[in-house]
């Protein structure tokens, strides 16, 4: 439980007191358990979705409040990720050049660009699934992200630096942690949506063109960081929506 508690206080807003110390066994468990938080996210952006739609909302505006409020609810920590991985990958120069960048504090073009398509495609597609009906959709989306984190943290995936959120859990997650999320994420796909293949097939698409944005990543910054777990969440659940949305 204790990385439960820590996996929503560090990526959501909920008020939950994780742990007084982190370390590498406490950041194993809490990747462990952060599909959970998803599932609580993606419930919840699913419910907001409905409720504005219901209300008489464009479903367009429903689909990008939804995204911003679920940008508020997790901080805007993986976007901030998005935004920083996609300036660092945009630089040229060494590994320690593409990290500097990436901790500026600021958005350069490359991140400002991933910022607007990756928020508005989310917020046109959460739309889109709204006007069919499919809000199920909307909920798998947001918890494919953060089984993404889980893949994206498997041993053998080595961290940028010795300090930082990349060094707790980097590396920390077995393959078959990775499995055990997936197999259940792809049969709720399944179930909301018709023909029932389509899902799964978008979802698993969506978790293998993340593991090879990580796999460039690792190789591009010298290991991960905590940017670069944020760009694929965010990228998960980007593709994770339009493929459902079709």
């Amino acid at each position: 439980m204790s990385g439960v508690r820590l996996a929503f206080s560090w990526l959501t807003v909920l008020p939950v007191r994780g742990p007084d110390s982190v370390d590498r066994a406490a950041g194993r468990r809490a990747i462990t358990a952060a599909p959970l938080t998803g599932l609580a996210l993606g419930v919840l952006a699913a419910g907001l979705l409905w409720a504005l739609v219901s209300a008489g909302q464009n479903p367009a505006l429903a689909g990008l409040l939804t995204v911003g409020a679920h940008a508020l609810v997790t901080r805007g920590m993986h976007i901030d990720g998005l935004s920083d991985t996609f300036d660092g990958l945009g630089c040229y120069g060494p590994p320690e050049r593409a990290r500097a960048v990436m901790q500026s504090g600021g958005a350069g073009p490359f991140g400002v660009c991933a910022l607007v398509i990756c928020l508005g495609a989310q917020g046109l597609s959460f739309g889109a699934l709204a006007a069919a009906g499919q809000y199920g959709c909307v909920a798998v989306a947001v918890a494919a992200g953060r089984v993404a984190v889980v893949i994206a943290c498997r041993r053998g995936i080595s961290a940028a630096s010795t300090e930082g959120f990349g060094a707790l859990v980097a590396g920390t997650q077995s393959p078959w942690i990775g499995i055990a999320w997936t197999v259940p994420l792809l049969s709720a796909a399944a179930w909301c949506t018709s023909p029932w293949w389509q899902g799964p097939i978008v979802v698993a698409v969506a978790l293998v063109l993340t593991t090879l944005l990580v796999a460039h990543c690792v190789r591009r910054f010298a290991g991960m960081n905590g940017d670069v777990l944020g760009a694929a969440l965010e990228v998960t659940v980007t593709v994770s929506a339009i493929g459902l949305a079709f």
